[in-house]
């Protein structure tokens, strides 16, 4: 025994469950169904002589997303998977009397403690951190890394690097690919805060239809696709955003968003606009169509749930009552991006290419989700 440690993560294990009925068969008792906590038990029953070695050894076993931080009483150890489906960075706090590095899922994460960033930990990389400074070793590689596409549409904040590009340039850079690929007459731009605000100027700035402020978005509500219930996500849309009237009566508006990902936060959307006196309401998406489940820890449903997954783009237009509707193309995201192909990302949500095999299990418990 090694001594005391804790444990943070970011991501989702694909055979949690495997390992813990494995765990449960020694006489491991958990007390939640969190998959961090089995990484925790797994770290605690794996043999080494250093908490490197043993770490090195438990995460050999697991598979999936996930970039971990671990703290002992003298390390702090990063670890990311080796598909480097989620983000995780080092910077450096240059104090005059003890300089330290720091570790973040995120590069904003950095201003707030004065750090400078220095760099990602790569996919299968585990950093060790401790009075000596930095050890670094590869762990784990991959046939290809897959960051998480979504991260540069909307997870990550604007103000955050990721593969050395700046997410609000990025974003803005979105919303001009989508103006060439579907342009549309109309009076103004507006955005669909905050999320689709980058993409909305983008957008503006490529079609030269003015730029302004229809919805105004309550600083008090959270992001509402991943509320736990429809009923919730409905009711956030309608208290998060209250439109502007005088600016859109009588007008034709281009309100651009980041994703749909079941519809009925957009019709309402599209709903409220029409009350507000807008004439016509055309939706630009700033990403591709979400037709297919993600099982990387990001909650955007099962395929019933998913307005994409069976529907073409007219059969939504019609749903959410916008009288035109468009996606960003997977070329043109990647064009925005300018990191790289298209398959060093994990686009699964979108075309259903799954970097890795997903366990039957889960696929059966999205399967379930379906039948109620």
């Amino acid at each position: 025994m090694l001594g005391p440690g804790a444990i943070a993560h970011n991501g989702n294990l694909l055979n949690a469950e495997a390992i813990r009925r494995d765990l449960e068969s020694q006489g491991v008792e958990f007390e939640t169904s969190l998959d961090t906590e089995v990484m925790a038990r797994l770290i605690e029953h794996t043999h080494g002589k250093t908490w490197a070695e043993v770490i090195r050894g438990a995460f050999a076993r697991v598979t999936g997303a996930y970039s971990c931080g671990v703290i002992t009483p003298d390390q702090v150890i990063a670890i990311r998977d080796p598909f480097g489906f989620r983000p995780l960075c080092i910077g450096f706090i240059p104090h005059a009397g003890q300089p330290s590095h720091v570790f973040a899922s995120e590069t904003c994460a950095l201003d707030t403690v004065n750090a400078t960033f220095v760099r990602e930990v790569q996919p299968g990389e585990m950093v060790v951190m401790d009075d000596h400074g930095l050890q670094s070793v590869i762990f784990q590689k991959a046939s290809r890394h897959a960051m998480c596409v979504f991260e540069f549409i909307y997870f990550a904040r604007p103000d955050s690097i990721l593969k050395n590009c700046e997410l609000e340039e990025a974003r803005i850079r979105m919303g001009q690919e989508l103006a060439r690929e579907a342009p549309v007459d109309a009076d103004m731009v507006i955005a669909l805060p905050d999320s689709g605000t980058p993409a909305a100027i983008g957008y503006a700035e490529a079609s030269g239809i003015p730029f302004r402020e229809g919805l105004v978005k309550s600083r008090y509500i959270n992001r509402t696709f991943i509320q736990p219930t429809q009923s919730l996500r409905e009711a956030g849309v309608m208290l998060k955003l209250n439109p502007l009237k005088r600016t859109l009566a009588g007008k034709r508006v281009i309100a651009v968003d980041d994703s749909i990902v079941r519809g009925t936060s957009s019709k309402r959307v599209i709903d409220l606009l029409r009350r507000a006196g807008a004439t016509e309401v055309h939706m630009r998406i700033s990403s591709p169509p979400m037709r297919f489940p993600c099982f990387m820890g990001v909650d955007i449903g099962s395929s019933k749930e998913l307005i994409a997954a069976k529907r073409t783009v007219p059969e939504i237009r019609e749903q959410i009552g916008a009288d035109s509707l468009a996606y960003l193309s997977i070329p043109g995201l990647m064009r925005a991006v300018g990191r790289g192909t298209i398959d060093e990302f994990c686009r699964a949500c979108f075309d259903g290419s799954y970097p890795v095999a997903v366990p039957q299990q889960l696929e059966m418990d999205k399967l379930a989700l379906e039948t109620h």
